[in-house]
Formats: C-alpha cells, sequence, structure tokens
C-alpha cells in the first residue's frame, strides 16, 4: 500500500466515524424523547404515521428496540443489518414527512429539509460500510 493509498483509507476512515457520530446523535436524542417525552412521540406518531391512540408502553418499547439498534450502529456491529435498520428508519420518517417539503416556508418546515443530508449521510455509511473501520466492533 503506497503512502497516498493509506492516508485515502484514513481520511475515508475519519469522516466515516464522523458521519456514524452525528447520526448517531440525533438517533439517540429521538430515542430519548420517546423516553422523556412520550406524549411527543404519541403527536408524532399520529401526524406523521397515521398511528394514533398508542400507549406509552408502546413508545417505550419502540425506544429500547431503536435503542439497541443505533447502539449496534455506533458500536459498527454488524454493519449491514444496524447500517440498514438505521437507513430504513431514517428513510420512514424522511418520507413521511413529505407534506412539509412542499410547503418550506410555513415554520418550522424549513428545519425538515436537514432531513435529506442526513438520509445521504446514512446511505453513504450503508455503501461504504466495509470502509467504516475506525471505532467499529466488525473490522
Amino acid at each position: 500500500m503506497t503512502q497516498s493509498t493509506a492516508n485515502t483509507f484514513t481520511r475515508i476512515s475519519l469522516t466515516l466515524l464522523i458521519m456514524r457520530l452525528s447520526v448517531f446523535l440525533v438517533f439517540l436524542m429521538w430515542v430519548l424523547d420517546k423516553f422523556i417525552n412520550p406524549d411527543h412521540a404519541a403527536k408524532v406518531f399520529q401526524k406523521f404515521y397515521g398511528l394514533g391512540g398508542l400507549g406509552t408502553t408502546v413508545f417505550y418499547i419502540v425506544g429500547a428496540i431503536q435503542l439497541l439498534l443505533i447502539l449496534a450502529f455506533v458500536l459498527g456491529w454488524q454493519k449491514k443489518f444496524s447500517y440498514g435498520a438505521v437507513l430504513g428508519m431514517h428513510a420512514v420518517s424522511t418520507i413521511s414527512s413529505y407534506k412539509q417539503f412542499f410547503d418550506p416556508f410555513t415554520t418550522p418546515n424549513l428545519l425538515f429539509f436537514a432531513a435529506i443530508p442526513m438520509l445521504a449521510a446514512c446511505f453513504a455509511l450503508f455503501y461504504l460500510r466495509d470502509l467504516d473501520r475506525l471505532g467499529t466492533i466488525d473490522k
């Protein structure tokens, strides 16, 4: 391996690590919201997924499952599954909020556009998962 190739792999690994940590942080906040403020989670599920009338226990269970998935993701464990699950969860979340994209200047709809680069980051992490080795369990 040449010095240039080694430098490229180092740069890619660091970039993927930073992307993985930042995506994890966003998901962690969403997971914590289910535990700390399940009423907010209930409103989100009602508005964006059409799932109303769910009890607090459901959000604790969903939050626990998501927490396990994002921990696997941030640790780089079972990358095909965990990175794919994160990509899938975020894709569903982004697609379900499609109406906000058609009315961007009504508050707070402009914030929903941040989901698009995050979706791209989730895709990049899934697609490049074999190159994502820095700070992962699965080398």
